[in-house]
């Protein structure tokens, strides 16, 4: 695969995932919570499908968690198929058009209720298959596309840099999600036309399309460089149980996917319950959770850069558990909003909350990026196995597996039996046990980004 040769291509290229990231997060965020009125304080009329619990509550809660497990364990084999895969086109480029395509096609559907009744089992049945095929297909997606990470990039600055780029465009669609769509539902916009009102941003993932440059791998076992490149880049295919036994194998990365579940356990349940928690637990109107959004994801370029800093001089542990302690207070603080009856002191102590956990979701945006590609790169090296996507495949399983327990079972649960007060409270101690955890990471790891102390002067 032909190289990104500067800034600005890595720039253009880490844009290609904002859209299909954004689809995700109206669904994961809104729509998801939208087809229940249970939590929702202000605007629920315009929060929901219809103003009515139009699945039954109980049974959805299962079928999220399944849905978000299954795409998990599907991505392991479609990993192994796209790191392997042959045509004309190359290996990437088919598998993230097809992915595209599906997660576009089971998007719109996901819109559209079979019935409006209360409690509708077909409803649930319905929601529950469209929200597995459009995890499924955007899965396929977006961990091919990261697995170009590492074959698209010079070097390991490369990979920094387009990670960095990357974390500053998930800030973007962060932004446009949690801040501007409450700014849409205040001004009396029902979800489901803001859902349709950002759709177009999905085709930024016809990006890749144009700038992978991989001749066909339809006739033989090697990826060549362009003729534009002096040198051929040769890689061997293995398949895809070897692929997974490999991986398995590695001792580092495994105890980095254990970090990256814990993380994602917190990280995704603040992602879904924060709108219910601002409406339903301290009655905040639309545009105040616009603002208090504002400030958790604003400051993140800022944010990021000193997290860089800190990494460059200490190494990624230190500026991880710094990462983690900003979050960690941050959710602390928010829960401690709800000891005060005082609305404007809230929604003051909810901002200042919103700024410190900016510390830590620039961070947390970011990780999720480099270290699979560097694991890959360091396969590649020793050995000449080039199977990036199944690295990236094995993480994304874990962000399901735990994505699923914490929004599907546990955020549900709690939000339908009144205890969604208590959302900061499991956010802050699953940050906490992936704190505890990157004191033992590997040696690989906890150097990563690391400058030399003379590269300063």
């Amino acid at each position: 695969m032909k190289k990104l040769s500067n800034k600005k291509q890595l720039l253009i290229y880490a844009l290609s995932a904002l859209g299909v990231n954004m689809l995700n997060l109206i669904i994961g965020t809104y729509l998801v919570e939208a087809l229940m009125v249970e939590g929702f304080g202000e605007g629920v009329e315009y929060w929901t499908y219809f103003n009515v619990t139009i699945v039954s509550a109980a049974l959805w809660s299962i079928f999220v968690t399944a849905a978000k497990i299954i795409n998990g364990i599907i991505d392991i084999p479609l990993a192994g198929i796209a790191d392997n895969f042959k045509s004309r086109w190359g290996r990437r480029r088919p598998f993230i058009l097809f992915g595209l395509i599906g997660t576009i096609t089971f998007y719109v559907l996901f819109l559209f209720p079979l019935v409006k009744d209360e409690g509708s089992f077909i409803n649930t049945i319905w929601f529950g298959i469209i929200l597995a095929l459009f995890y499924i297909f955007y899965n396929l997606t977006i961990v091919t596309y990261y697995a170009t990470f590492a074959e698209i990039t010079k070097d390991e600055g490369d990979k920094i840099i387009l990670s960095n780029y990357k974390s500053i465009f998930d800030v973007i669609y962060f932004v446009l999600g949690y801040a501007l769509i409450p700014l849409f539902v205040t001004f009396k916009i029902n979800i489901r036309i803001i859902a349709f009102i950002f759709l177009p941003l999905s085709l930024t993932m016809i990006i890749p399309l144009f700038m992978i440059k991989e001749r066909s791998t339809k006739k033989n076992n090697e990826v060549e460089e362009t003729k534009k490149e002096p040198e051929k880049e040769k890689f061997r295919q293995i398949g895809v149980f070897k692929s997974i036994i490999i991986t398995f194998k590695n001792k580092g990365f495994l105890k980095w996917v254990v970090l990256f579940m814990l993380l994602q356990f917190g990280l995704q349940m603040f992602m879904a319950g924060e709108n219910v928690y601002f409406s339903g637990v301290l009655n905040f109107e639309g545009y105040k959770i616009t603002l208090i959004t504002a400030t958790v994801f604003m400051p993140v370029p800022f944010t990021l850069m000193i997290y860089r800093k800190i990494c460059a001089r200490l190494g990624f542990k230190f500026g991880f558990i710094y990462s983690a302690i900003m979050f960690i207070s941050a959710m602390v603080l928010m829960t401690l909003c709800i000891l005060f009856d005082d609305n404007l002191l809230r929604f003051i102590m909810a901002l200042v909350a919103g700024f410190i956990a900016s510390f830590g979701v620039g961070a947390f945006l970011s990780v999720g990026y480099a270290i699979p590609s560097i694991y890959a790169q360091m396969d590649y090296k020793k050995t000449g196995i080039s199977h990036s996507a199944m690295y990236f495949a094995v993480q994304t399983l874990a962000a399901s597996i735990t994505g699923a327990i914490s929004s599907g079972i546990v955020w549900i649960n709690l939000r339908n039996n009144d205890l969604s007060w208590i959302l900061g409270i499991v956010v802050a101690s699953a940050t906490f046990l992936a704190m505890i955890i990157a004191l033992f990471l590997p040696k690989e790891i906890n150097n990563f980004g690391k400058i030399r102390k003379d590269s300063y002067e």
